[in-house]
């Protein structure tokens, strides 16, 4: 198939190269020019514009930061809409609000949206979840994309229930991550060392699968982060905004909210480390 990936950040990158490995021919483009380089060199061609990349494609996707970035460059002069021709169909893979995922389906007929469960490293070895949410007739070409992609497909009737599904994990992901912080300081008060933290939680049936494979991360620092402080608070504020439009509050989800939003405000440690919002919890 010929498919444009339009956003070049880590996850963007991720999708397009594992796409090149199935064999699909793949355009990218990218706000920035000269991040599609990694891609670029494995086979891709880069595009100077969103026309250029859409056109004669059979599928169009775009991973980008938020709804103002998705709305840009879908919606956008220039955009994803003006731009898509004939049967091609046009899946999102942000984690954006509902009402996005509203104004592109109303938008653009052949829109599904497609968010992913895991970091980028998961979409290159094939075991992240693809979350499929569309029309059966742009499901019938996203789904064997998808599954070319991964094994673990999940299918949904909307665009909606899709990006509900991913915010409902995002929203245990991101507040686990503050909680099992929170849990090492404690210890750290208490006397207890770094070994003998790790020792301790990291063979805790408490602990989710999911953390611990980056327990060394949010216990000491160092290892790649899956998100931004910026993207954990959006993803945090789209859950307790949709949580609020049916009537229920989320205290905690609120809290790590606006913990990532102060780490972001601060800026503290490198852009996109997981230790960007742990560190306020270590003495070292």
């Amino acid at each position: 198939m010929d498919i444009a990936v339009l956003g070049m950040g880590r996850m963007g990158q991720a999708v397009a190269h594992r796409l090149l490995e199935g064999g699909h021919s793949v355009r990218v483009w990218n706000r920035t020019a000269g991040r599609a380089g990694p891609v670029v060199g494995a086979g891709a061609t880069e595009a100077g514009s969103i026309a250029e990349a859409v056109r004669g494609t059979d599928v169009v996707i775009t991973s980008l930061a938020n709804d103002d970035a998705v709305r840009e460059v879908a919606l956008g002069r220039g955009g994803v809409a003006g731009s898509i021709e004939g049967p091609t169909i046009y899946l999102d893979a942000s984690t954006v609000s509902p009402g996005m995922a509203g104004d592109l389906a109303e938008a653009i007929p052949r829109y599904a949206a497609m968010p992913i469960l895991g970091a980028p490293v998961a979409v290159a070895s094939g075991k992240a979840i693809f979350l499929l949410g569309g029309s059966d007739d742009v499901l019938e070409v996203a789904l064997p994309l998808a599954r070319s992609l991964s094994d673990s497909v999940r299918r949904y009737p909307e665009p909606q229930l899709a990006g509900a599904a991913k915010l409902a994990v995002n929203t245990l992901l991101l507040d686990v991550v503050v909680a099992l912080s929170e849990a090492f300081a404690v210890g750290r008060a208490g006397g207890l060392t770094e070994d003998q933290l790790a020792d301790l939680l990291s063979a805790s049936p408490i602990v989710p699968p999911g953390i611990a494979n980056r327990f060394e991360g949010i216990l000491r620092g160092g290892q790649e982060g899956w998100w931004s402080p910026a993207l954990g608070a959006k993803d945090a504020g789209l859950a307790v905004d949709l949580a609020a439009s049916d009537g229920h509050q989320l205290p905690v989800t609120a809290s790590a909210r606006d913990q990532y939003q102060r780490t972001a405000e601060a800026e503290v440690g490198a852009p996109g480390d997981i230790a960007d919002v742990t560190s306020r919890y270590r003495s070292d």
